[in-house]
């Protein structure tokens, strides 16, 4: 039973994406009847952003299985959803503009960064963890589980903050800048949660 509200946001994010692409058509801004072109900053963000939010949906039912903390798991939980439905509706854009959903551009080459944004440590873009920290949190139980969790969550809300941040600059679509803008309070927000849960942890963010 534990399975049926995760296997839920899945079928919630199907149903988001429609209704985004709908939006996206509907949406009252002039630039939501203009196709962005495939190197433009809305192309961009959501190529780039749909990868990002994919590893926080992975993280997140990587420490559903390996905690029993309530706290922990309904974060999870939430990260989860949120981000799974926040994918569909790029994809969905990525498919109603009729553009590729990968480039061969390097991540982030949309904000001017390009080859700068892979991190020294391996990880993809700025906040995302490497295959080895993925790979450590499916070992750890309990409370050790639960403080690397929190951990990498709030390095890659900080990364996500910070390309949601771009698109908020740079990108044309209106209905895009305000999803963009609503991930920055929203993590934000997640961020200062997950300090707090830190430190009844005995732990800090890294």
């Amino acid at each position: 039973m534990k399975h049926i509200g995760w296997i839920a946001s899945g079928a919630a994010a199907v149903l988001v994406a429609a209704g985004a692409i709908t939006y996206a058509v509907a949406d009252g801004d002039d630039s939501a009847t203009k196709v962005p072109t495939a190197d433009s900053a809305d192309a961009g963000f959501a190529r780039d952003m749909a990868v990002h939010h994919q590893q926080a949906v992975e993280m997140s039912y990587i420490v559903r299985d390996r905690t029993d903390d309530v706290e922990v798991r309904r974060l999870a939980y939430d990260i989860a959803q949120t981000q799974a439905n926040q994918r569909g509706m790029m994809i969905g854009w990525l498919d109603l503009w009729g553009l590729p959903k990968v480039s061969s551009d390097a991540p982030m080459t949309w904000m001017g960064m390009g080859d700068m944004a892979s991190g020294k440590d391996g990880s993809l873009m700025p906040g995302m963890a490497t295959n080895a920290e993925m790979a450590k949190l499916g070992k750890l139980n309990g409370k050790q589980a639960e403080i690397f969790y929190l951990q990498l969550m709030t390095d890659h809300h900080q990364g996500g903050i910070h390309m949601a941040e771009g698109c908020v600059s740079k990108c044309t679509v209106g209905v895009e800048k305000r999803l963009a803008q609503g991930m920055i309070e929203g993590q934000e927000s997640e961020i200062q949660l997950m300090a707090d849960m830190l430190k009844e942890r005995g732990a800090t963010a890294r």
